[in-house]
């Protein structure tokens, strides 16, 4: 059985089997409730979703938008 994450939050270990998660799903750590986008399986990348349901990444791009305005 693979090594489950840890939360990158908490380090508390994420409830999920590696091999059973897509690009695009959302997980949420059962200890302090943060949630992860996986952006990548192969190796396993999480990304954090703030409160408006945006991962960091798309933080990035609206800021990167709102320059060129």
């Amino acid at each position: 059985m693979p090594n489950m994450p840890n939360c990158p939050d908490c380090e508390t270990p994420l409830d999920f089997e590696v091999d059973e998660v897509e690009e695009g799903d959302i997980l949420a750590c059962d200890e302090c409730g943060m949630e992860f986008e996986v952006v990548g399986t192969e190796p396993l990348e999480l990304a954090h979703v703030d409160e408006d349901g945006l991962d960091d990444e798309d933080d990035e791009l609206l800021d990167e938008e709102e320059e060129e305005e």
